[in-house]
């Protein structure tokens, strides 16, 4: 009985080593076979993702404790890693201008908007509207805020509609409070009330 144990006992250590052993070549060769595979990612395919996206975005901006603007937008991506920096609302933009008071001056949308850092220039596209206090509305396809200048401006066809009259045109400039704002090429006013 002791024979069949011992007997046991050194089948069971020599198959133990024969384990280890076999354990270890395998391990051995697929270490040795294994080769790096994966490409690097090139550089420039990182600055084509944005360096933040946030979704339902919505921004208020105070000053001395009083609401200047709120601004919104379902989509923000923001492109920090390229020469231009830039912030893109590519599904929308609102923009509601209180200039501290209780009740909206100015509100701006559109389907699509751009803001550029390095220059503080604004492009709004595609359906652009811009409603202010004064029942003073702004359509046109293309809209450009250069905020250094604070000049609002487009070559593209603008109309603006008041009380009094709709006036169409080509070319637009404008402050940013809208009163000292010419058409360059006037085609149309439309005169909504009879003059007595």
């Amino acid at each position: 009985m002791k024979t069949t144990c011992y007997s046991n006992a050194t089948k069971f250590a020599s198959s133990t080593k024969l384990n280890i052993y076999s354990l270890m070549i395998i391990l051995a060769v697929m270490f040795l076979s294994c080769e790096n595979k994966i490409d690097p990612i090139p550089k420039s395919d990182f600055l084509t993702y944005p360096s933040l996206t946030v979704k339902d975005f919505r921004s208020e901006t105070n000053d001395s404790g009083k609401l200047q603007l709120v601004m919104s937008s379902p989509l923000l991506e923001q492109y920090d890693n390229i020469a231009f920096p830039y912030s893109e609302f590519s599904s929308g933009i609102k923009a509601v201008f209180y200039d501290g008071k209780t009740v909206p001056v100015a509100s701006v949308t559109a389907k699509y908007a751009k803001y550029t850092k390095t220059n503080n220039m604004w492009e709004l596209k595609d359906s652009v509207v811009v409603l202010n206090e004064n029942n003073y509305k702004l359509e046109t396809e293309v809209l450009n805020w250069n905020q250094e200048t604070d000049l609002i401006y487009t070559d593209r066809f603008v109309k603006i509609t008041n009380e009094d009259q709709i006036t169409q045109g080509f070319g637009f400039e404008s402050d940013l409070r809208g009163e000292k704002r010419r058409i360059k090429k006037v085609s149309a006013i439309i005169y909504l009330k009879d003059e007595e």
